[in-house]
């Protein structure tokens, strides 16, 4: 009986092999930050997204070094992210600092909606609130209407408003950085980069009656030991009301488009799997939270989003989208 029971199961293992197979990225995560500023400024400030263990990810064995005066972790309210925060108060030739860790990031798989959904909780429905960074009315709402039609279920809408999306934008290579996320910028152009196709669909699904929100990320290296320091990526998630939050990443569709000259046709299975599922192959640094203060706060006005490590010269912002100027960073992976 035994052994017959055995040989059912390794059958089922070949015929279903996600079954209890989740599969996993390991390994180590360095990020490097050099802040050119003037060699006597006693003010120089610097926030960088501080990723925590949750479901899908472990974080562990962080390490910060750095000739900083101080630094610290800090919660920012509004959204619940944190960030690394480092300050220099003496003059310096050089202001560095380093940020390391350990990743154990898996796939994400949410595709077994429930048949019922129940009342959505008051704690997500901020996330079906309209902001200046995430419209939901206007040209926002003529597509949300038209997309929706007669769906009734919150994961059925969700589905629709990802489909427009997926087959309304393109994905634009000449975008800096990964976007500003303007939502009616972006529609009059139809183009972007992630944050800026992944707005579009958190905007238009909050429109819908889909609560959503932006995650901040970065990609994991795929070999052994790879510089990532352009693999800031953004992707979506929406609330289903008794399931939770749902992944959605209709930039990665779009980016597999382009990359590989796909039609929408030849790539229906990145179509497939992006709705409800993500790879192993990234880590979330921050989620929601648009136009607002970081912890400490910084003196030049409130940041679009939290993906970037930001830094401020004598309360002055430097270029954060990208960086690489006065705030450089390099990001390396190697895996274990």
């Amino acid at each position: 009986m035994l052994g017959r029971l055995l040989s059912v199961i390794i059958c089922m293992l070949f015929i279903f092999p996600s079954v209890g197979m989740a599969k996993e990225r390991k390994g180590e995560v360095v990020l490097t930050v050099t802040i050119d500023a003037p060699e006597d400024s006693k003010d120089v400030r610097v926030w960088i997204p501080y990723p925590v263990s949750n479901n899908v990810q472990d974080i562990a064995d962080v390490r910060v070094d750095g000739n900083f005066s101080k630094s610290g972790i800090y919660g920012e309210k509004e959204t619940g992210n944190l960030a690394l925060y480092a300050e220099w108060t003496k003059p310096l030739k050089e202001r560095v600092l380093t940020f390391t860790f350990n990743i154990s990031a898996s796939e994400l798989i949410k595709k077994d909606f429930p048949r019922e959904e129940t009342d959505i909780p008051v704690e997500v429905r901020e996330y079906l609130k309209s902001t200046i960074f995430i419209p939901t009315d206007g040209k926002v709402r003529e597509i949300a209407q038209s997309v929706i039609k007669d769906k009734k279920k919150i994961s059925e809408k969700a589905r629709a408003v990802y489909q427009w999306v997926v087959e309304n934008t393109v994905r634009d290579p000449n975008v800096k950085g990964c976007g500003t996320g303007e939502v009616e910028k972006v529609l009059e152009k139809r183009s972007g980069k992630c944050v800026d196709i992944s707005s579009v669909f958190v905007s238009i699904a909050r429109s819908a009656g889909v609560p959503a929100r932006e995650v901040f990320g970065l990609r994991l290296g795929k070999k052994d030991e790879e510089d990532m320091s352009g693999g800031h990526h953004c992707w979506a998630e929406f609330y289903v009301p008794g399931y939770g939050w749902v992944p959605a990443d209709p930039a990665d569709v779009r980016k597999a488009m382009l990359t590989d000259s796909l039609d929408l046709k030849g790539t229906q299975s990145h179509i497939d799997y992006y709705f409800g599922a993500v790879d192993e192959y990234r880590v979330a640094l921050a989620r929601g939270g648009r136009g607002y203060y970081l912890n400490p706060r910084q003196n030049d006005g409130p940041l679009n989003y939290f993906m970037y490590p930001y830094a401020e010269v004598n309360g002055k912002a430097v270029d954060w989208l990208a960086g690489q100027k006065e705030l450089k960073y390099n990001i390396t992976f190697k895996a274990h």
